[in-house]
C-alpha cells in the first residue's frame, strides 16, 4: 500500500475490523517512512454494469455519484452522512443483484428516489425533479401533492387526515 503522505510503500497494519454488515474490512495502518497514520477499507470488486447516460454514453456504475446526488438533495436536511452512504450501498447492492451488463442512468435514479422518499420528503422532491426531469410546474405539483398524500394516508380525492 502507497502511504498516502510520503509515497513510501512500506506499512504495517495496526488495526483490522470489519464493518457492522460485513461487507468491507476497515485497516489502520501506519507508514514506515513517515509515521503517519491512515485507514483503508477492503471490500469485494464487484462486476457492476455500464450506466448508459441519456446521450448515449456509457460509464461504470459509480456508488460515490449516488452518494454527491443525494447529498446534495438533502443539502440542510436533518439526514446524516451514514444514512446517505446506506442508502447508496442499498443501491449499488440491488443494480449489482440484477445481474445485467448495462443500466439506464434514468433507472439508476428510479431506485434511489423510494429510498430517499422514505428519508427525507424535501431532498425525495430535489432529486426527483433532477432525475424525472419535470416539464413544467403541473408536473411538480402533482409529486408534490402525491408526496404529500402518502405522508397523510390520504388516498387519491380523500382529504387529508389530521
Amino acid at each position: 500500500m502507497r502511504c498516502p503522505f510520503c509515497d513510501a510503500l512500506e506499512d504495517k497494519v495496526i488495526d483490522s475490523r470489519v464493518s457492522k454488515d460485513g461487507r468491507e474490512i476497515r485497516r489502520r495502518r501506519e507508514c514506515e517512512g513517515c509515521q503517519r497514520r491512515y485507514t483503508t477499507y477492503e471490500r469485494i470488486e464487484e462486476s457492476m454494469p455500464m450506466v448508459v447516460k441519456a446521450d448515449g454514453r456509457r460509464e461504470p456504475f459509480d456508488r460515490n455519484k449516488v452518494e454527491r446526488g443525494v447529498l446534495t438533495a438533502t443539502a440542510k436536511r436533518s439526514v446524516s452522512r451514514e444514512q446517505i452512504t446506506a442508502l447508496a450501498e442499498a443501491v449499488e447492492r440491488e443494480i449489482g443483484e440484477l445481474g445485467v451488463t448495462e443500466i439506464a442512468s434514468r433507472e439508476v435514479g428510479e431506485r434511489v428516489l423510494p429510498k430517499l422518499r422514505q428519508l427525507d420528503g424535501v431532498a425525495f422532491v430535489r432529486f426527483a425533479s433532477i432525475y424525472r426531469d419535470f416539464r413544467d410546474l403541473d408536473e411538480f405539483a402533482k409529486e408534490l401533492a402525491a408526496l404529500r398524500d402518502a405522508n397523510t394516508g390520504a388516498g387519491v380525492g380523500e382529504a387529508p387526515r389530521r
